[in-house]
């Protein structure tokens, strides 16, 4: 047979699956978020997959305004599109906008045949393929029969309704192999015998696949995943395989492969012999990359002059050597300061230049740092000794910035990254902590007489008090800029809701890899005119924009919102029955199981590393650092795993409960004579494009109490975060913030793991309505399962104020010491908390924007003045309430 042209598609235009682009879409950078559509084409994708789906974002008009920016550029535009979202609405807004033919990502039997095939026929309306997945209403296919049974009757179905079968693209579903669980040890067999007979009995239909996943378990050792990646593809498209997410520039050419790793790695691909996996492991120590050997291994740089070392241990991040260096330094120097003033800042010197031209990157820099730190520490007696005696002046910072959390909220990492890269370009950084009022801000702000002041915050009510303290700063009469910051914030919302209250410069800081340049251009005197004057004048053009985009998107009334509710039959309907109601705590749970749940994606974003895991492992440009960064997590997380440093407590509730209109009431009992709590929920108000597309509400996906079923409501509070705080502050006591800061993203990856691992034992054991075999960790992370757990404070439930009804319910300050601040963060820090929804059909949404009507609605439901509702809700309006 003739063997396909294999074809390799890109994803770094998915908001999902890279940082970087995500945020320059939710930035309105289109013309850089262009750039990375052609550098994918550049670099050899030709697909490039498109995604959208990102809770603060207006994904369909995201989707309209990128397609036809694509369409403007032939460079980008002469390679297909993939289409790829979860939500309908904005896939068709992608096949309205898209040049040529498109491919949509993807449909699948999951939901059943009438939700599969009425996708499909509008999909086919527009001319596009589709990716299709082998899911059906019992899960996902892992086994060659399985793969086949799924897809051959997708294929029936489709092509009996017309689809063309050369626009069917199946994904038959690649899994790790080579975990040592046994029944893993088939895998790449069943995709490659699933893929011969889609070739062979489903004429025209292609097959796909992120081939990546199969290599999982040697994360960090290159060479064997390369190996692994051509061995498989090397027989997959002998099988008929015709595209897939692959990085082709890392990819092992097969005959070149040494016959002594080649061999063992086969023998796993295909399954040869029981051993295999045991035989590959053996081999592969050998093969092991460079970021499993140490960065000093090479000592040869000791022989170099005492500033060279120096120098070169900043820029390697290098701390074994750093007390003695620096000793010998200043014995050399005469004075302390020669020594930070010379070889110490030409090195970070050094390690800015290679930060800001993109040659290194934050865990790098976070740990010259480090080394930095140390050598100060060693240097500060020295200096205060001298200065006690001789009154000699000991150097000026390039300018004094205060940076604090603001009233309320309790996450620093972006923060403290932000700090350290500051101090690292010799700035002195007054850092007052978190859940910091302003007031006192302010005060200290005037104590040290700082040059700029900087605020962070990661929950939403953050962003009110963010604006409170620029009100502030004008009426105490401050001249000083104001820097803006943290997870919720964004260059709209800053130029809309922050800029209007301070009029000597209030400049939003998208990362730390920003945060030198800005803070440059605002401490000098001569640059600092014309950038807040550039400034300024883009915010104005982004406060126009902000009121043309409400005249384009009016909401619908309320009353007309609910008229066309989640359309579902609870017609023979039968709700499952938790196995208990009430609550459960869940005490000093095993870390080692948390730690299999771990989604390492966000983790790498947390440090600036962009690219989805295990693919940011391999990844040209940041690969290494990538792997570095996961080796030093990966030593650590075993030593607070092994150590006990972290505790982890949760805890669990079910109750009998009935929809109420928009809000969700449960009772104290089966009875359900008398009620004991009320969840309260707002519905999406947008004017929906699709004829009949609901306006969704967490209510929906609970019976009304019409009904006459007995539904019920779950509830968690998990946290992974006690000790967190004193873990971090004893490696700040050893000058190491890199490892307070990694200490704190591991308890953060932690406590979100509790959250899926608890979920599983939720639909698998306490509520029970999930059957057959568990998940994967890679479906479990794509929410590949039935039923959701939406969070206060989060899109389809942005009022954070409900956790103080989930908080009442669960006591979680007793059963998992877990607490609440004014502004309804949730302490310790790596915490998380939510609901939980059972019914087949509830799914993730987004309310976005609401109106005054729903508002007034809500308050009046809730008990609340229309003022203080507005507060709570003020990034979601589509009105302004001044």
């Amino acid at each position: 047979m003739t063997l396909p042209t294999f074809i390799n598609i890109g994803e770094r235009t998915n908001v999902t699956g890279s940082a970087k682009f995500r945020k320059l879409i939710t930035d309105g950078r289109y013309d850089e978020a262009l750039a990375v559509a052609r550098q994918q084409v550049e670099n050899g994708a030709q697909v490039i997959d498109v995604n959208m789906d990102e809770g603060m974002l207006d994904g369909v008009a995201a989707m309209r305004t990128f397609l036809r920016l694509i369409a403007s550029e032939p460079d980008i535009a002469r390679v297909p599109i993939m289409i790829d979202s979860s939500k309908w609405e904005v896939i068709e807004e992608g096949l309205k906008n898209v040049q040529g033919k498109a491919i949509v990502n993807s449909i699948s039997l999951k939901e059943g045949e009438e939700p599969f095939l009425a996708y499909a026929k509008k999909i086919m309306r527009y001319g596009a393929a589709s990716v299709v997945m082998a899911f059906d209403e019992k899960g996902q296919a892992d086994t060659a029969a399985r793969k086949i049974e799924i897809c051959t009757r997708s294929y029936k179905l489709l092509t009996e309704a017309g689809f063309p079968p050369e626009d069917i693209i199946f994904d038959p579903n690649i899994f790790a192999v080579a975990t040592g669980i046994e029944e893993h040890n088939n895998y790449a067999v069943d995709f490659i015998e699933a893929t011969r007979a889609i070739k062979k009995t489903l004429p025209h239909a292609r097959v796909s696949g992120g081939v990546s996943n199969i290599s999982f378990s040697f994360r960090g050792n290159e060479p064997v995943r390369e190996a692994m990646h051509s061995v498989f593809l090397y027989h997959a498209i002998k099988a008929g395989m015709d595209m897939g997410i692959v990085n082709a520039g890392q990819l092992a050419i097969y005959d070149e492969i040494a016959p002594e790793l080649r061999e063992p790695v086969e023998d796993v691909i295909l399954n040869r012999r029981p051993d295999a996996t045991e035989r590959l492991l053996e081999v592969a120590e050998r093969y092991r990359g460079e970021a499993g050997k140490k960065i000093e291994a090479d000592l040869s740089w000791r022989n170099a002059s005492v500033e060279e070392r120096l120098r070169h241990a900043l820029v390697k991040g290098v701390t074994e050597f750093i007390v003695e260096d620096t000793e010998e330094a200043r014995a050399k120097l005469g004075r302390p300061l020669h020594v930070i003033e010379g070889p110490l800042m030409d090195g970070m010197n050094i390690v800015g230049d290679l930060f800001g031209s993109g040659k290194m990157f934050l865990p790098q820099v976070v740990k010259s740092a480090r080394v930095m730190k140390q050598a100060v520490a060693y240097l500060t007696p020295f200096m205060e000794k001298e200065k006690e005696e001789q009154g000699l002046a000991q150097g000026k910072p390039n300018g004094v910035i205060l940076m604090a959390t603001v009233k309320g909220d309790v996450h620093d990492i972006g923060k403290n990254i932000v700090g350290v890269v500051l101090q690292c370009n010799n700035y002195q950084v007054i850092d007052l902590g978190v859940m910091v009022p302003a007031e006192k801000i302010l005060t200290e702000a005037r104590k040290h007489n700082v040059d700029i002041i900087g605020l962070s915050g990661l929950i939403t009510p953050s962003l009110d008090e963010m604006r409170n303290v620029a009100s502030e700063m004008k009426r105490q009469g401050f001249e000083i800029p104001l820097l803006i910051g943290g997870a919720t914030t964004s260059r709209a919302h800053t130029a809309v809701k922050i800029a209007p209250n301070y009029d000597h410069g209030v400049v939003y800081v998208t990362d730390a890899s920003r945060a030198v340049g800005v803070a440059g251009s605002l401490v000098s005197p001569e640059k600092r005119g014309p950038y807040l004057d550039q400034v300024n004048e883009e915010y104005v053009r982004m406060r126009e924009q902000h009121e043309k985009g409400r005249e384009r998107n009016p909401r619908i009334s309320i009353a007309a919102a609910r008229e066309r509710k989640t359309p579902i039959d609870w017609k023979g309907y039968t709700p499952p029955t938790p196995g208990f109601t009430g609550v459960r705590a869940l005490r000093n749970y095993d870390l080692a199981t948390l730690a299999r749940y771990i989604d390492w994606t966000p983790f790498f974003a947390s440090w600036e590393l962009t690219g989805r895991y295990p693919q940011i492992l391999d990844d040209k440009i940041v690969g290494e650092p990538a792997r570095a960064l996961f080796a030093d997590a990966q030593a650590m997380l075993k030593k607070i795993v092994d150590e006990k440093q972290l505790t982890a407590h949760g805890v669990v509730g079910f109750w009998p409960a009935n929809s109420d209109g928009d809000d969700i009431v449960l009772y104290t009992d089966e009875t359900r004579g008398k009620e004991l709590a009320r969840f309260h929920g707002l519905r999406q108000q947008i004017a929906k494009r699709e004829t009949g597309a609901p306006n969704y509400c967490l209510s929906d996906f609970v019976a009304p109490k019409e009904t006459g079923l007995a539904d019920y409501v779950g509830a968690f509070a998990v946290t992974a975060g006690v000790g967190e705080e004193a873990l971090a502050e004893s490696f700040d006591a050893r000058a190491d913030n890199y490892s307070a800061i990694m200490s704190k993203a591991l308890a953060d990856r932690l406590a979100e793991a509790f959250a899926e691992h608890l979920h599983e034992r939720v639909r698998r054991e306490f509520w029970g309505f999930e059957k057959g075999d568990a998940r994967d960790i890679d479906a479990l992370i794509r929410e590949d399962y039935q039923g959701i757990r939406p969070a206060p404070g989060y899109p389809a439930q942005p009022d954070h104020t409900e956790k103080k009804t989930l908080f009442k319910l669960l006591d979680p300050e007793t059963n998992a010491e877990m607490g609440l601040t004014e502004s309804f963060a949730m302490t310790p820090p790596a915490s998380v908390s939510g609901l939980y929804f059972s019914h087949p059909g509830s799914l993730y949404f987004g309310v976005g924007q609401i109106g005054r009507d729903q508002v007034e609605d809500y308050a009046a439901r809730k008990g609340m003045t229309v003022r203080e509702t507005e507060k709570w809700l003020s990034p979601i309006l589509a009105y302004d309430p001044d």
